[in-house]
C-alpha cells in the first residue's frame, strides 16, 4: 500500500461532483488505488466549503484544514507558484501544499509529491506520499 493524501483547492461554491470528477481522472491516469487515499486537505479558508466537505464524508476521507502559514512552509517545494493564489489566500500554492501538509502532519516525517498540481477551470489538486507509508487518524478540524 502507499499512502496517499491529495490537497484541493477550488473556487468558491465548487461541486462535489467536479472535485470527484478530477480526482478519479487523477488516480487513473497515474495508476493510483482508490484505496491508498488516506484524507483530504485544503487552506482554512475552505474549512466550511460544502463540495470538500460532502466529498470527504461521501469517500469516508478526513478532511483537514491548514493556514496560510503553515502550508507557506511548503513554498520551496511547489512546482508551481501563483500569484493570484497568493494574493486569494496568502499561499502560493494550496494543492500541493496542503497535500504535502496532511501527508507530514498524518506521518510525522517528510513528504513528496507524488502528483502535482493538475487543475480544470474551478478544481486544482495534488497527491502527496511518504517514503515510509502509515495511515493517519486525524478526522476533521
Amino acid at each position: 500500500m502507499t499512502a496517499l493524501w491529495v490537497g484541493f483547492g477550488c473556487r468558491r461554491g465548487c461541486s462535489a461532483q467536479a472535485l470527484h470528477e478530477l480526482l478519479e481522472q487523477t488516480l487513473l491516469e497515474h495508476r493510483l488505488d482508490w484505496a491508498d487515499v488516506q484524507g483530504l486537505a485544503s487552506i482554512d479558508l475552505k474549512a466550511h466549503e460544502p463540495g470538500l466537505l460532502l466529498l470527504a464524508e461521501r469517500l469516508g476521507l478526513p478532511f483537514a484544514t491548514y493556514s496560510a502559514q503553515a502550508l507557506g512552509r511548503f513554498e520551496d517545494r511547489l512546482s508551481h507558484r501563483s500569484a493570484r493564489s497568493f494574493a486569494a489566500t496568502g499561499c502560493q500554492g494550496v494543492a500541493e501544499s496542503a497535500a504535502l501538509a496532511m501527508a507530514e502532519h498524518c506521518t510525522a516525517s517528510a513528504s513528496i509529491l507524488r502528483v502535482k498540481r493538475r487543475h480544470t477551470a474551478v478544481v486544482t489538486l495534488a497527491i502527496a506520499s511518504m517514503m515510509e507509508q502509515t495511515g493517519c487518524a486525524v478526522r476533521s478540524t
